[in-house]
């Protein structure tokens, strides 16, 4: 009599004498698992012998095809399949290995663990199919036992596991590498912390089948114990640029404390979650924030290594911070040190450079570049330090000699700046060099024309003479707001950039509010 675990394909299965128990809820989403075959016996028994079991607390799902075409249709759409149990023989002789070929080199799944299953094992022989198509297992119908079975299914997820969970890895590290690319070339710390909760939700999506994971979260930063919210997602968007303290967040304060005693500065339990880390320049910077998934093992060790590189990028705009307020502090006293030898210039390069931050703004220059450019038109007059009291400070008329050694100060103030590895100081040079240049080609020092003198010396050069002509100087009374006005009109498209010309013209009231904000002497205007 032959053995009855040898006897899988029979017309009818004894029906289970109960009900299976109530079963835990798995640990995760189901094991997806294909059974493609023409016989629907095949299914009912398949599906019989391993219903009701599952592997690392997911149970199993059962898809199921009854052609080499039904199954192309499931895997296309299905792209988280663990396991395929294929028939070789179908609708054609070798459907089972067409519908192998489909799926590695046609969708590029490598990752689903394929067991082909045959019932005429002289249409497809091991040796040929394993040698020719990317098959994990090979096994004939007639030996597949309960108990072997199982284990064809656990050795294929089981490799299914390591195979996914290796690929989760390689994607985790690759947006880690995306994401500190990204945050290493924000600079602020608004743009920074709203790039690290940006970059932190990506991460968090470490599985295609993952629902979103950041529910709410927030980044502050500052110095002794001051911290500002800097960016925020979820219920705190209402708590930007305000102190932490005032989050109204009990968990959430109770988790940033705890957080500031663990040894790498990150800490998770029950969704929430916090990272902490004080910079070199003593600035204390948190992030924390709420998910609606548990962070696993792999999950810590890839968030550990993002908060480091976030570390660094903190610690990295710090330090810029600072070499920049440096570079600035000297810019400035560079200019009030011009200022003094100058006499009736009043506050002339602060206005300049509001000014120039202004029409860059209106021009459609971003944030960060009219912020540069307001503080790289500061030295523009740099190169008049080389030029003699008697000419620069002359109430009269210049002769041809004297106005061709005020030209020169253009080149000493470039010569001056132009070696220093600073972009703003570099940009200063350009600045000093081009914003005596004119629209026309009839300026100097290069007779440039157009746009091929550079937008910051253009920009620089409607400033410049904006202020000149209303203030007074040694060599001329301050012209009434009429008449600086007609002289922009009269000289758009000649002097000036005729679309800086319209920015100025258009919005003449703001620019008059900065003279008034900056013009220590008081002078009124009609």
């Amino acid at each position: 009599m032959p053995d009855p675990d040898e006897m899988l394909f029979k017309d009818e299965l004894p029906e289970p004498t109960r009900s299976p128990a109530p079963r835990p809820e798995a640990g995760g989403a189901p094991w997806k698992i294909l059974i493609v075959d023409d016989e629907a016996d095949v299914h009912s028994v398949t599906t019989y012998m391993i219903k009701g079991m599952d592997y690392l607390g997911r149970s199993f799902q059962f898809l199921h095809a009854y052609s080499g075409r039904e199954a192309r249709e499931i895997v296309a759409s299905h792209q988280d399949l663990a396991v395929i149990l294929l028939d070789v023989v179908m609708e054609t002789e070798d459907s089972g290995l067409q519908l192998v070929h489909f799926i590695r080199e046609e969708l590029c799944n490598r990752s689903v663990r394929i067991v082909l299953r045959t019932g005429q094992p002289g249409k497809a022989p091991a040796a040929k199919v394993i040698l020719e198509y990317d098959i994990n297992d090979y096994k004939e119908k007639t030996e597949l036992t309960l108990d072997k079975m199982l284990v064809t299914v656990v050795s294929a997820l089981r490799s299914y596991n390591f195979i996914t969970t290796i690929e989760n890895n390689r994607k985790g590290l690759k947006r880690i590498i995306d994401a500190s690319t990204d945050i290493f070339e924000r600079q602020s710390l608004q743009k920074l912390g709203s790039g690290v909760l940006g970059q932190l939700a990506s991460i968090l999506q470490l599985r295609e089948d993952a629902v979103t994971s950041l529910a709410s979260g927030l980044t502050a930063s500052g110095v002794k114990g001051q911290s500002v919210v800097l960016a925020a997602i979820g219920q705190f968007c209402q708590y930007v640029d305000r102190p932490i303290s005032e989050v109204d967040a009990a968990l959430m304060h109770a988790t940033l404390q705890r957080v500031q005693s663990q040894p790498h500065g990150f800490f998770c339990e029950a969704g929430k979650c916090a990272w902490y880390f004080k910079s070199q320049t003593g600035s204390e910077n948190f992030l924390y924030f709420e998910i609606a998934k548990e962070l696993d093992e792999n999950d810590h060790d890839l968030l550990e290594l993002f908060f480091t590189n976030v570390s660094l990028a903190f610690d990295n705009l710090f330090l810029n911070k600072g070499i920049e307020d440096t570079q600035k502090e000297i810019i400035f006293q560079i200019a009030e040190t011009m200022e003094c030898r100058s006499a009736e210039t009043g506050s002339h390069v602060r206005r300049v450079a509001e000014y120039a931050r202004l029409l860059a703004l209106k021009y459609g220059l971003g944030e960060e570049e009219a912020e540069m450019l307001k503080l790289a038109s500061t030295p523009h007059d740099l190169g008049k330090i080389g030029i003699p009291d008697s000419i620069l400070n002359k109430p009269g008329p210049l002769t041809p000699d004297e106005y061709l050694i005020i030209k020169t100060h253009v080149y000493r103030g470039h010569d001056l700046l132009i070696n220093s590895s600073s972009p703003v100081i570099r940009s200063a040079a350009r600045i000093v060099l081009q914003h005596h240049e004119r629209w026309d080609g009839q300026g100097y020092p290069q007779g440039l024309q157009g746009e091929a003198i550079h937008i910051h010396g253009r920009i620089i050069g409607v400033a410049d003479v904006f202020d000149a002509l209303s203030n007074r100087r040694v060599y001329h009374e301050a012209w009434s707001w009429e008449a600086v006005f007609a002289h922009f009109r009269e000289q758009r498209g000649k002097h000036f950039d005729p679309k800086l010309v319209d920015i100025l013209l258009d919005n003449q009231e703001e620019f008059k509010a900065i003279w008034a904000r900056y013009n220590a002497v008081g002078l009124q205007f009609t």
